[in-house]
Formats: structure tokens, C-alpha cells, sequence
């Protein structure tokens, strides 16, 4: 495949969105609670979406968005655990319009946390390393993806990264216990800082750390690079 050869599809794609209108800004949060685990469910249409660690509650949002796109954010919480969801109006995201949609979220670093996030179209910047992290379920849309999760993780975890059309990027630390899979789709992958082992790739030397991050990712339609460092 030539190389980049997706970039005129996902610009096309992701400049396309609905309505337009003024632009809002939005600031809500949710309060920290006893669950003892909680799910982060977002699921993006269109837009850019950031995600990071250090709230004081169990999550701040900052959401700056056109009518069309404005996003929910709902919250329930049962017995020991609790869900937090975030979605689009017109998630769909495929006619013209002059339109903003940002998604700034920052997650408390305690909580133990799922994150399963469902992209479109656009960019999504996610540094999870330093997070109570328990598994990471990323499905790519159309755009790029950099998903970073260099850090001292509190428990092993599972990671699944489904690849789109664009490019994603994994970082992980070299001083924790990985092991890697990775397959293409119609596209490239890159590992690197990371060994070869049957089919799989895994950090010399942390083999049998009692924490250990497992990745599984498969391509789509572009390039997916795992980076240790």
C-alpha cells in the first residue's frame, strides 16, 4: 500500500458533519461515589476528543460544541459499580456544515476504570498512563488516534484497539510487562521497542512481572504503530 495513501479519504470524511450554528461551551462533572468499579462508555461521531488523568472528582468534562453535535452525558450507578456515558447528537456526522465538536475529559486517577470508546470521524488524543486502568477498548473511526499509556500501572490490564481508516498510535513503557499482538487490515503496522516472539511481542527482560498490559490490535485501513520507550 502506498504510503499515506488513505489521507485524501479521511479528510475528506472527516470534514463532513451536520448542522453548524453558534458555537457553546459546556462544563459537568461527576461526583466520586463508593462503586468500587465504574465503565466510560463515549461514543463520538465527529469531532476531537481528549481524554486525561488528574480530576478531582470521578470525571470533568469540558465540552465545546455546535447544536448539532451536542453531546449527553449520562451517569447511574448499581450496587458496586457504575457507568458513565457520553454520546453525540448526529452521531452519524455525514452531511455539510460549519461545525465544532470538542470533547475535553479528565478522569480522576483512583478510580479503578473501563474506558470503551466508539470514534468517528476526527482525532482523539487519549494519555491514560496515569489512570487506574483496568481494561481499554478503543474502535476507530476516520482520522488519527494516540493513545498513551506510558505510566506505573496499578493492576495488568487488557488492551483492544480496532482499527479504522487513519493512523493510531499506542505508546507503552518499556519498564512494564507487555505482550502484543497485531494484525493488518488493508494498511501498515509498526512495533517497535518490543521483541519478537512467535506472534507476539513482548519487553525483554519483564516477562514475569506480576503486572503485565496486554494489546491486542487489528488494522483497518491505514497505519497503527505500538511503540515502547
Amino acid at each position: 500500500m502506498r504510503k499515506h495513501a488513505w489521507l485524501p479519504l479521511v479528510t475528506l470524511l472527516a470534514s463532513c458533519s451536520i448542522g453548524g450554528g453558534p458555537t457553546m461551551h459546556d462544563k459537568q462533572s461527576v461526583e466520586l461515589d463508593t462503586t468500587e468499579t465504574t465503565r466510560l462508555d463515549l461514543k463520538i461521531g465527529a469531532g476531537e476528543l481528549k481524554v486525561s488523568g488528574g480530576a478531582a472528582k470521578k470525571l470533568e468534562a469540558d465540552f465545546t460544541y455546535t447544536e448539532a453535535l451536542k453531546p449527553t452525558l449520562e451517569h447511574r450507578a448499581s450496587g458496586s459499580s457504575s457507568e458513565i456515558t457520553i454520546s453525540q447528537a448526529g452521531s452519524s456526522g455525514m452531511s455539510f456544515g460549519n461545525n465544532t465538536s470538542r470533547w475535553d475529559l479528565r478522569v480522576n486517577d483512583t478510580v479503578p476504570i473501563e474506558v470503551i470508546a466508539k470514534l468517528g470521524a476526527g482525532q482523539a488524543d487519549m494519555q491514560l498512563g496515569s489512570l487506574n486502568l483496568r481494561s481499554l477498548n478503543v474502535d476507530m473511526g476516520v482520522g488519527e488516534v494516540n493513545v498513551d499509556l506510558r505510566g506505573t500501572p496499578k493492576s495488568g490490564y487488557n488492551v483492544r484497539l480496532n482499527g479504522g481508516v487513519g493512523e493510531a498510535k499506542v505508546y507503552l513503557s518499556r519498564t512494564t510487562g507487555i505482550s502484543a499482538s497485531a494484525a493488518g487490515g488493508i494498511g501498515e503496522i509498526h512495533v517497535d521497542g518490543l521483541e519478537k516472539r512467535g506472534d507476539r511481542w513482548i519487553n525483554p527482560g519483564h516477562e514475569s512481572d506480576p503486572i503485565q498490559i496486554n494489546v491486542d490490535a487489528r488494522g483497518g485501513v491505514g497505519e497503527i504503530h505500538i511503540v515502547a520507550q
